[in-house]
């Protein structure tokens, strides 16, 4: 069976736009005469067909959104789906959703593979991987070639797109303040994503809020892991050889680590240990005693990245970029001292 060719092929080897292969199969009158008659002919020769998902040549919409998300297992995406999903309904907008397993090969894929008219935008949070090897040409392109991306939560300054996030490093300077205000002396840093950019930026506010209040920086008190695994080895020798009266942990599984670890010693929870998390799963709530969190309001996220795609989509003058910052809550639980 002869191989389909796909607009993104097409446009590549003629040295033209997916938008303008676009408009030329469409007979679109943007389009020089020449220009579209070698654009039908090569498209028929590679034999081209239009995607079957509904594709409109004419305006070039589909009325679907193709959302990336790295990691299944974090309910904070899950809640960032719902914001979507909510306001693509009230929009007239399906959602198409992936999951790259944190694999830049796998967002690569995707990104290709949906952006050959299957969807009109994408809303996507970077995966571990391109973070951690700063490899982001793959958005750039995808955007150069006419299909705008927002991102959120995890971002890229290097990729001139719309973008959501939460005030990150504000929100640790609070998390780790509030400790000191209850009177922690020695708080502990935990983190198993500090190869994310929301992990650095959170330990930046740590240690801002340490400098603030004249406290020295404790490093045996300082977990910075790559993934759960190197974290419990670190975090349970922390436990074993120091003395510490708070913890401020960077994501849901050092949260919940640091109350198991801490239970497991006998340490009493919020009496001699405060323990804040930067997470808000059903597990802070579940737990016993129920966990501190910075509560990072996934819905919020992604009804104004959902807003932001949309917006871009139909607007009819030139558009401008924005970065919307949604601000974070701490919502104190048992496992803080009260004030």
């Amino acid at each position: 069976m002869k191989e389909k060719a796909t607009l993104k092929q097409i446009a590549k080897e003629l040295n033209v736009s997916v938008s303008t292969v676009s408009k030329a199969l469409n007979d679109s009158p943007e389009i020089s005469e020449p220009t579209k008659i070698k654009i039908q002919e090569f498209a028929k020769l590679k034999n081209y067909k239009p995607n079957i998902i509904g594709l409109n040549l004419k305006n070039r919409k589909t009325k679907t959104i193709g959302v990336i998300i790295p990691n299944i297992l974090n309910p904070f995406f899950a809640k960032v789906f719902s914001g979507i999903e909510k306001v693509a309904e009230e929009k007239g907008y399906n959602v198409l959703t992936c999951i790259s397993n944190e694999s830049l090969e796998k967002e690569i894929h995707t990104l290709d593979m949906l952006s050959n008219g299957t969807i009109d935008g994408f809303i996507l949070s970077v995966s571990e991987e391109a973070q951690k090897l700063g490899e982001f040409q793959h958005f750039t392109d995808i955007i150069n070639d006419g299909t705008p991306i927002v991102m959120f939560d995890r971002i890229s300054e290097q990729v001139d797109c719309d973008k959501v996030i939460v005030d990150d490093f504000d929100s640790a300077v609070y998390a780790t303040e509030h400790l000191i205000k209850i009177g922690c002396k020695n708080i502990a840093l935990f983190s198993s994503i500090d190869n994310l950019s929301v992990g650095k930026l959170r330990a930046k506010g740590y240690f801002k809020a340490l400098e603030k209040a004249g406290y020295k920086v404790d490093e045996n008190l300082i977990v910075l892991a790559e993934s759960e695994e190197d974290f419990d080895k670190k975090a349970q020798a922390v436990f074993n050889d120091n003395k510490f009266d708070g913890v401020f942990a960077f994501d849901e599984h050092t949260s919940t680590m640091a109350m198991k670890f801490a239970i497991k010693k006998g340490i009493k929870i919020p009496e001699e240990l405060s323990v804040i998390g930067f997470a808000d799963g059903v597990w802070s709530r579940r737990m016993t005693p129920s966990l501190s969190t910075i509560s990072q309001h996934g819905p919020e996220i992604g009804e104004a990245a959902a807003k932001l795609l949309i917006d871009n989509l139909e607007s009819k003058e030139e558009y401008a970029f924005k970065t919307t910052v949604i601000k974070t809550e701490l919502r104190q639980r048992d496992s803080t001292r009260k004030l």
